[in-house]
């Protein structure tokens, strides 16, 4: 094996996790062409092939399975080393790749980048909005240096760091503002709207209401809190949000906003990384600005 590039273990890597050369091609910037000419030039060098091909995806060989174990092992350990390089300054220098969860992206973000970029004029933030189970997949692989999610996460290697605890609110029409709140098993027998599955909220929800997650819920279920709010404000039924989505989502929707009695319905919101990454003061740096950031939300109207 000679001519082995570090290069080609990152289109492997991409290609193995996207199992489409055009999706592939797309995250590594690069060409589909191009990026096909790397990837059987790879193979040539291994002497085995790495891809069954099929005509609209690609899947990895038995070999292929075990050889991405190893590539995924160097290309986070070669990520470290860069850094390493970024925890030696006094700052963060270059890029830093934050996951976060859809139901709290929206309302978290835009002053956790205002306050990173005050902080750390030179900052390359890029962000990556998906549900808990990607993130952590994304977070043990390297594709991210750390995620905002809710804790906990209890996944062996990572540190767990958590920031603030929040309300979950009902959400009702409104027509339905002078009724009083219902309890969670009152609750459990109305109408109501759900975040599809994989949705760590939606797990929150039905914990909380005493449902089970196999009952059939069919036209209940949606994409967002905002598509669910807005369902709400056209009589289709209750839903459930965080507190720090209520100021976004409710000011264009007939609805109203009701606290459930005690003990209140919480969520506690947290930052996780793998406990071998050298940037770990860096990112606490980063979990004392979200902080800060979710104190402002909760001080607003």
């Amino acid at each position: 094996m000679k001519n082995l590039t570090l290069k080609q273990l990152r289109y492997f890597e991409a290609l193995s996790r996207h199992g489409h050369f055009g999706r592939a091609a797309d995250a590594c910037a690069i060409s589909q062409p191009a990026l096909s000419v790397q990837i059987k030039e790879l193979e040539q060098s291994l002497g085995t092939v790495l891809f069954e091909r099929g005509p609209r995806q690609v899947s990895l060989t038995a070999f292929g399975e075990d050889w991405a174990l190893r590539v995924r092992d160097i290309l986070r350990a070669v990520d470290e080393l860069g850094d390493m390089a970024r925890a030696a300054q006094s700052g963060f220098i270059g890029r830093l790749r934050i996951g976060v969860i859809p139901t709290i992206a929206p309302y978290l973000l835009p002053g956790l980048i205002h306050q990173l970029s005050q902080s750390y004029p030179d900052i390359d933030v890029h962000i990556r909005e998906t549900v808990t189970p990607k993130l952590i997949e994304e977070l043990g692989g390297g594709q991210i240096d750390t995620a905002i999610v809710a804790l906990p996460v209890a996944e062996a290697g990572f540190e767990e760091v958590p920031l603030f605890t929040e309300n979950l609110m009902l959400v009702r029409p409104q027509s339905q503002a002078d009724q009083p709140v219902p309890t969670p098993d009152v609750l459990g027998q109305m109408r109501l709207l759900m975040l599809e599955e994989g949705h760590c909220f939606r797990d929150q929800a039905l914990a909380f209401c005493n449902l089970q997650t196999a009952r059939p819920r069919e036209g209940l279920d949606g994409s967002s809190l905002s598509t669910l709010v807005q369902m709400v404000g056209a009589g289709i039924g209750v839903t459930l949000i965080p507190e720090m989505a209520v100021p976004v989502e409710t000011r264009s929707a007939p609805v109203c906003v009701g606290r459930f009695a005690a003990p209140q319905p919480t969520r506690t919101v947290g930052m996780i990384w793998r406990a071998t990454n050298p940037m770990s003061g860096q990112l606490r740096q980063v979990a004392d600005m979200v902080q800060q950031v979710a104190k402002g939300l909760q001080k607003a109207p």
